[in-house]
């Protein structure tokens, strides 16, 4: 499965080149932040923060979620920053909450001596 996850379309990039299943325009940044971030490795921290923001009401995550499960997938971007970037918060998102929760188990207690 190969999902663009950008508002733009990467420039240069033919969409039979692209070789995608899927264009999630929605799930990239909003506009406003995408220009604030400018891919400036200095903004990310603020960039990843800002944009879970925005990914926790967004609908389209839902969407991601639903297209990905039980499937291997390559999440598809435009920056030339492969470490800076959308994909990286989204993957790191779907990673988590992939994870099933640890159930703690019960420990016997012991009894004094």
């Amino acid at each position: 499965m190969r999902i663009l996850v950008d508002r733009v379309w990467p420039r240069g990039v033919s969409k039979e080149k692209a070789a995608l299943d899927h264009w999630l325009k929605d799930a990239g940044p909003s506009t406003a932040l995408r220009k604030w971030f400018g891919h400036k490795p200095e903004r990310w921290a603020e960039f990843r923060k800002r944009y879970r923001k925005e990914l926790a009401v967004n609908p389209a995550v839902k969407e991601l979620r639903a297209l990905v499960k039980g499937k291997r997938t390559t999440l598809l971007f435009g920056a030339h920053d492969a470490e800076h970037n959308q994909a990286v918060v989204l993957a790191e998102l779907l990673r988590r909450q992939r994870k099933p929760a640890a159930i703690p188990r019960a420990r016997k207690s012991r009894k004094p001596s």
